[in-house]
């Protein structure tokens, strides 16, 4: 049955769609969707003149408001940012200065021809964060001015914390984008390996709205939750049960798991012979690995292993779930890979409670192997792109050693690498060397403080969005047509604008298609003569064929008038099972189970001897996630963090009072690339030997208009963090690993050595 909810009809910007009418003291309210992460929160939006006076959650909403948080409450207070870039701005000498767009496009686009001219298209990168992610016409048009440029440089934060997922989706399912999402509703048994979903409401590269409070209810039905992380978190306090594994080595605990259920013959027969491929080669990976082994190095006792593994396979259903917190290590992608063979030889894969294929209203699968970039390697490793991208740590090398293929000029799309990286220090440096350094945003944030060019980019709240990219990563069939709540500001431009006019101006064919730069100016050419701006060729045009080509959904097909008729959002129907076989991107449309690459990585890790800390750093660096917090974006804005007390370091009492270290004291961490200092917050949260500082922090706020002194919230542990090693098939570095030093600020450096601590053992529920 399709759940909708209609609105009379009105007028609204260029696809009027429809809002409330006024009030009698002018206000009106827009129903649109947030674009901060992929829960894609319905909101409700009350704006006077063009000001926002107000955002609460759409309640009216069929599917995705539940998660809505303060990061969508406060999302006028970037758009009203008093250090908002409201205009082109140019450095001259050590000031910048606002231009025109026309001297802009201009002078950029002189610049990276006379690069390509003298050094090629690969002298061009751009870098693009997780808000250009959740814009279409974003991700679109940067892609096909990049393809324009001939470029293989390309990088994204993928590679900091998500590259795992892709990597095993590839290998396993052919498609790096095929990512089954969760069955909560029927689920018995849960288990949650680097995750804290009464944080992240189970929102990752999946979004199932609410699903942590749905859990807490199966839970009080019966169902049990496991949850997997060194820290006790949020969600370990409600949990059955915490296994507070050591970092890094949850692919030791999950290959343990699969040895005893294999072992056993607990395993689903009829999935590991007629849905799978290649149960002989991890066999054979088994009889490599001893128990006790893999027990010493994930921390955890053998008894508590067995059981979970045996609970877990014998359920009558059960999924195993892997998220931001396995895929921050070296052995991430091994990890990560473990977490789906579970589910696959447990019989969890397209059943109720287990994970399913969402194939969406948009075949995202096939749309994404139609505009898969070309495969390169990069200059200096010779490592693969993953998922259309090459990995952030090897950008700081890549614009600093000479010869073909170095990099001269960067766009910067909405993003801060240098807070969100490794070794920041290495990239900011760098970054300085650039011949032209180019970004795109609201604020000047760190990573920019060395741009010749700012350019303003728009905010969601004042563009129009088509939820279509993440169609099949929703747990139900969901579509929702997003309208801009207010117009942005004069001299604002969207990003999809600013690649289109580039391309234009260094007369390179957009797409790589002759032909299309020609259509765009006669449209431009048509729309200024007839006064009829929708004769423009915009991205409105690319949201209307997609609905028109969009895949029936339980025998209904979107009309695009249906879908503005429906402000709120539409669930197109029940949740169904049986689309997980037939999605399947590999040659002969069976789950790999055990490929090569992975299978040769597990190895590696069961030759290497168990990870010790090296003499003069003691403890493991982790992180944790907080409700209002957004990696390295949005935590500049106070209205996220209210107490203002910036970063702390989370470290034990009892490694703390080895130290000497009393709560709120002063601290230094430090590692072989990094020191930074924060006081310390004595807490039994983390396992011994474990500090956490939270990533994201420490990013500089700067004032291109008047420069005055910049603003400052946290700072940046990931500066501690080096860029190698990585983990060789994700190329993601120690971001939740790495091997640091503590001390009391002003004293030497004291090490004390922690002893490890015993795995927490079952919990009564509460």
């Amino acid at each position: 049955m399709l759940r909708c909810h209609a609105l009379k009809m009105g007028q609204h910007q260029q696809v009027q769609p429809r809002d409330v009418p006024a009030t009698p003291d002018g206000a009106r309210t827009i129903y649109t969707f947030c674009r901060y992460c992929l829960a894609s929160c319905g909101v409700e939006v009350s704006v006077e003149g063009n000001r926002v006076r107000k955002i609460s959650a759409d309640k009216q909403n069929p599917h995705s408001w539940r998660d809505f948080c303060a990061k969508g409450r406060t999302a006028a207070q970037l758009v009203e940012h008093p250090r908002r870039i409201l205009a082109p701005m140019r450095r001259v000498g050590d000031r910048y200065v606002e231009a025109t767009w026309e001297e802009a496009i201009a002078d950029i686009a002189t610049r990276l021809t006379g690069l390509i001219e003298a050094d090629g298209p690969d002298a061009i990168a751009a870098y693009y964060g997780n808000p250009a992610g959740f814009s279409l016409s974003n991700l679109i048009f940067m892609n096909a001015w990049l393809d324009a440029v001939g470029t293989h440089n390309r990088y994204a934060v993928g590679s900091v914390d998500q590259n795992a997922l892709h990597v095993v989706a590839e290998a396993m399912y052919g498609s790096a984008i095929m990512v089954p999402v969760s069955d909560i509703d029927n689920c018995d048994y849960f288990l949650l390996v680097g995750t804290n979903p009464a944080v992240s409401a189970w929102n990752w590269v999946e979004s199932a709205p609410g699903g942590w409070q749905r859990a807490l209810a199966r839970q009080k039905q019966g169902a049990k939750i496991v949850v997997v992380d060194p820290l006790r978190t949020e969600s370990a306090d409600k949990a059955d049960v915490h296994i507070a594994v050591r970092p890094g080595q949850d692919w030791a605990l999950l290959l343990a798991m699969v040895k005893v259920i294999l072992d056993e013959r607990l395993e689903h027969r009829a999935d590991c012979a007629q849905l799978a491929t290649g149960m002989p080669a991890l066999r054979q990976l088994l009889t490599e690995a001893e128990l006790d082994d893999l027990t010493q190095r994930c921390g955890v006792p053998r008894p508590q292993i067995e059981s979970t593994a045996r609970e877990f396979a014998t359920s009558r259903s059960a999924m195993a779930i892997t998220r931001t917190g396995i895929s921050l290590h070296v052995s991430g992608s091994v990890g990560e890979w473990l977490g789906h063979v579970l589910n696959v030889i447990t019989g969890r894969m397209d059943r109720p409670g287990g994970r399913r294929f969402e194939p969406g209203y948009v075949d995202s699968l096939r749309l994404a192997a139609a505009t898969k970039p070309p495969e390169h390697r990069s200059r200096l490793t010779g490592r693969t792109m993953v998922a259309g991208a090459h990995a952030l740590s090897e950008l700081p090398a890549e614009i600093t050693t000479p010869g073909p293929g170095q990099i001269r000029a960067l766009v910067i799309n909405a993003g801060n690498p240098v807070v969100s990286g490794p070794d920041g220090a290495a990239l900011d440096s760098a970054l300085a060397q650039l011949d032209l350094l180019v970004a795109i945003d609201f604020v000047q944030r760190e990573s920019h403080r060395h741009a010749h060019w700012l350019l303003p980019a728009v905010h969601w709240l004042e563009r129009d969005d088509l939820l279509a990219l993440t169609s099949n990563l929703h747990d139900e069939p969901y579509v929702q047509y997003g309208v801009r709540a207010v117009n942005p500001p004069a001299t604002a431009r969207e990003e999809w604008r600013i690649f289109v006019d580039l391309a234009l101006a260094m007369d390179v064919p957009l797409f790589g298609i002759k032909g299309v730069n020609g259509f765009i100016r006669t449209s431009r050419r048509l729309a200024r003569l007839t006064r009829r701006p929708t004769l423009e060729f915009t991205p409105h045009w690319i949201n209307r064929i997609i609905v028109a080509t969009s895949r029936k959904v339980n025998g209904h097909k979107l009309k695009w008038r249906e879908l503005l008729a429906n402000p709120h959002g539409m669930v197109l129907g029940p949740r169904e099972y049986g689309h997980f076989a037939a999605a399947l991107r590999t040659a002969d449309k069976r789950v790999h189970i055990a490929p090569t690459e992975l299978v040769a990585r597990a190895r590696e890790l069961l030759a290497a001897a168990p990870s010790e800390a090296p003499p003069g750093y003691p403890f493991q660096i982790g992180n944790r996630r907080h409700r209002h917090s957004m990696n390295s974006f949005l935590n500049e804005l106070p209205g996220l963090h209210p107490g203002g007390k910036g970063s702390v370091v989370l470290i034990h009492p009892a490694d703390a009072a080895a130290l000497g270290i009393g709560d709120g004291d002063p601290v230094r961490v430090y590692s072989p690339v990094g020191e930074i200092e924060a006081n310390a917050s004595l807490s039994d949260r983390p396992r011994r030997g474990v500090i956490v500082i939270d990533h994201g922090w420490g990013s500089r706020i700067f004032d291109p208009h008047t420069g005055s002194a910049p603003q400052s919230f946290g700072v940046n542990r990931n500066l501690l963090i080096d860029a190698e090693p990585v983990d060789p098939l994700s190329q993601t570095p120690a971001m939740n690993s790495t091997y640091v030093g503590v001390a009391r600020r002003g004293a030497g450096p004291t090490v004390a050595e922690p002893s490890p601590p015993p795995a927490l053992s079952p919990r009564n529920r509460t």
